[in-house]
């Protein structure tokens, strides 16, 4: 029988004895390793709060001088793309390949986008001098002369924070672009079928991931000066 079921099913591999236990050992894989990555993320967030409401006061002036809007904007691209993902799962789940491949090239198109919003925010905060180390100027921030010293100091770890967080975040957005253009490249000679569409739903739950991230960064980078 696990011949037969081989031979009828091109892409079981060997180890496995039917397509359902593949594409459940897939899942739980890729779930375990989402796992380590909330683990990941869920450190950097937890010593973001703890510095976060030791020094209010620092965080609140530093993240005073994000772009709001340029991060809205973000938000939005990055939600709507959760949107395009899970429409070309759903095209995998129908064998409609052309649709796959549309909303994938659309789901790539708006990573792509994000990722140039943040170059750009980025690229103004270079400007601004406010890049932690030896870019770094408080005299940009604009600091009250009645804040405690150490409370100022505290601002230049806002932004360590700051970067690296949404590099990280970057980062991992790159990666996704890059595993959806090979997902694209395989749904194009029609690989994903009712049947067998496994790759295309772990590297949706990879994106959904990304942007859930994404959706936990807003409020706490840029929105601090809103809840005082």
């Amino acid at each position: 029988m696990t011949d037969v079921a081989h031979a009828s099913s091109p892409h079981l591999a060997h180890h496995f004895e039917d397509m359902g236990q593949q594409r459940a050992s897939a899942s739980l894989g890729m779930w375990t390793f989402l796992g380590t990555e909330v683990m990941f993320f869920g450190g950097l967030f937890a010593a973001y709060c703890a510095y976060r409401f030791s020094s209010p006061d620092a965080f609140r002036i530093a993240s005073r001088h994000l772009s709001v809007l340029l991060g809205s904007i973000n938000t939005a691209v990055l939600l709507t793309s959760s949107l395009t993902v899970a429409l070309a799962v759903r095209a995998g789940q129908t064998g409609d390949r052309k649709e796959q491949v549309r909303y994938l090239l659309l789901t790539m198109l708006l990573g792509v986008a994000f990722l140039g919003i943040k170059a750009v925010e980025y690229s103004m905060e270079f400007k601004d001098h406010l890049v932690p180390g030896w870019n770094f100027s408080y005299s940009v921030l604009h600091i009250p002369s009645d804040v405690p010293e150490r409370t100022a100091e505290r601002t230049e770890l806002f932004f360590v924070f700051y970067f690296f967080m949404t590099g990280l975040h970057a980062l991992h957005m790159i990666i996704g672009i890059g595993v959806f253009a090979w997902i694209t490249h395989r749904a194009r000679r029609g690989e994903f079928t009712p049947e067998y569409h496994t790759p295309l739903e772990c590297s949706g739950l990879y994106w959904h991931f990304v942007d859930i991230v994404w959706v936990f960064l807003y409020p706490l980078l840029y929105l601090v000066d809103l809840h005082k």
